[in-house]
């Protein structure tokens, strides 16, 4: 490499630019979320980012499970697992209350950090990886986003509901179910 070129690459490397991998991907994401959102609406735009979230918590509930040496999980393993895969992601999640008919999350940043406001479509990724991993491990889950960050909230308040009843009825969410195949 010449001289001029060393000098403009140690340039380059000096510069105080607030970019790396982690916030390359949170904005391709939110980019792609507006990009969605203005072509075909909020709506559809937040079931295509439901379709990926499907496939994320099916790949991660695998890795789990794996992991774990077991072929299903408690509701006691779901929380946990589902609190700490935001965690390895630079969420914080935590856990409200839970019983058997539902688990309530709470959550003080989310893994898209500042990307997420006003982007409610991008929660659609916790919806389905959540709902996809406790379907898949106890039969059946509604989860409401009773409140986010996304619509500028203070905190996140996630309900997963375990079990078809009035109070899952009442509020808005989406169903997933255990899966014939699994």
């Amino acid at each position: 490499m010449s001289n001029d070129a060393e000098n403009i690459a140690e340039q380059m490397a000096a510069l105080k630019i607030p970019l790396d991998r982690d916030l390359f991907m949170r904005t391709l994401i939110r980019e792609l979320a507006d990009v969605l959102q203005d072509v075909v609406g909020a709506e559809q735009a937040s079931s295509f980012i439901s379709v990926v979230g499907q496939l994320m918590g099916k790949q991660i509930n695998e890795q789990y499970c794996k992991a774990l040496d077991a072929t299903s999980l408690s509701r006691e393993q779901v929380a946990a697992v589902l609190v700490d895969l935001k965690k390895r992601i630079g969420g914080d999640f935590f856990i409200v209350a839970q019983d058997d008919e539902k688990i309530i999350f709470g959550s003080r940043s989310c893994p898209f950090e500042e990307k997420v406001v006003g982007q409610k479509a991008m929660c659609m990724m916790t919806s389905n990886v959540f709902g996809s991993i406790a379907a898949a491990n106890l039969g059946y889950a509604k989860v409401h986003l009773q409140a986010t960050l996304a619509e500028g909230q203070p905190e996140c308040r996630v309900v997963v509901f375990l079990k078809m009843s009035d109070e899952a009825d009442a509020v808005e969410g989406r169903e997933y179910f255990k899966s014939a195949a699994g």
